[in-house]
């Protein structure tokens, strides 16, 4: 029965890995190219080099995950064992998925923040005028001015 449990859990683990970085691949390509401010060709690029450093990633953590400490001696063991493995395997793909989702929103982020032309925020106050050196935006301010 344990060979069964290896045979069942990479049957569904491999083809699910495959089927969620394609899935990925293909919705993530629009974020990527806005990422990338249009450059739909390196967004591509980047893309194909996401989906390789996925397949590595969880492909290897799904054969590592393979061995078993306990032998299964019926079909109730067969289920609890894939369900553990096949759970643990899924959080770790959404592990990877949303850690890449949050990498990239933050080079998104302050790709934006460095593309705008004025800041984002208008000042506060006017530092000029007296009381401040040379009546320019020093912070230093001049004792008995």
């Amino acid at each position: 029965m344990t060979v069964t449990t290896y045979l069942a859990y990479l049957l569904i683990a491999v083809p699910l890995t495959i089927w969620v970085a394609r899935t990925l691949s293909r919705n993530g390509r629009i974020f990527l190219v806005d990422v990338f401010h249009g450059n739909a060709e390196f967004a591509d690029a980047v893309n194909r080099l996401l989906v390789v450093g996925f397949y590595l990633i969880n492909l290897g953590f799904v054969t590592l995950f393979l061995r078993s400490r306990n032998p299964v001696l019926d079909a109730s063991g067969v289920f609890e064992q894939l369900s553990v493995k096949l759970g643990i395997v899924m959080l770790v793909l959404g592990v990877v998925h949303l850690t890449n989702v949050w990498i990239f929103n933050k080079i998104r982020t302050r790709s934006r923040l460095d593309s705008m032309t004025r800041p984002p925020v208008p000042p506060n106050d006017n530092l000029q005028g007296p009381g401040f050196v040379g009546g320019g935006p020093q912070m230093w301010p001049i004792e008995n001015a």
